[in-house]
């Protein structure tokens, strides 16, 4: 029960965009469509999954006995790029347009604050290596839950009325600010 407890705050009441606002560079930047919002979201998903495990154990069984846990920023960053680099060469290879469509926004991820909050957070709440991963497919699933729903909002807006005064990052930010407040409404289910 503990283990879905927590993929479901890290989906719904604890989403790393809208509750804590870490990613908002790629979510404001690549929420404009549908599909390259989805496809941020899987391939972000799938760093923060395997960044929770990787984190996990280089912090349980090589920072924390050695005593080296001032090097975990380091060491974190430096696995985060590694797994972005690993993800946007398979991206490259396999859905090139994708590739394409995302743009500067992939390696991007690597710099993505969401995925290093994320790996910090894990180590913080001292999560087994299973409530570890089960944060970090939750936290990934909630970005793209964001993500999807923010490029569905946006791409209704394109044919809206919408005030010049408010046009183009104005009724972004708000967009974003009504679907965080939306958001807090989950915040009594855990």
């Amino acid at each position: 029960m503990e283990i879905l407890l927590i993929f479901i705050a890290a989906v719904l009441t604890q989403n790393f965009v809208l509750h804590y606002f870490l990613g908002i560079c790629p979510f404001l930047g690549v929420s404009g469509k549908s599909n390259s919002a989805f496809g941020m979201g899987i391939a972000t998903t799938f760093v923060m999954t395997l960044a929770a495990m990787a984190t996990w154990l280089i912090n349980h069984f090589i920072l924390v006995p050695f005593e080296l846990k001032f090097l975990q920023y380091v060491s974190f960053i430096i696995v985060i790029a590694g797994l972005v680099q690993l993800v946007e060469m398979f991206v490259h290879k396999v859905f090139s347009d994708l590739y394409r469509v995302l743009g500067i926004y992939l390696p991007l991820i690597t710099t993505n604050c969401a995925i290093l909050g994320l790996t910090l957070f894990m180590v913080m709440r001292d999560y087994t290596f299973l409530q570890a991963v089960i944060f970090g497919l939750g936290a990934g699933a909630g970005f793209t839950l964001a993500l999807i729903i923010m490029a569905g909002i946006r791409e209704e807006l394109e044919f809206s009325n919408i005030p010049d005064c408010f046009r183009g990052a104005g009724i972004t930010l708000i967009t974003a600010g009504i679907l965080a407040l939306a958001f807090m409404g989950f915040s009594g289910i855990i």
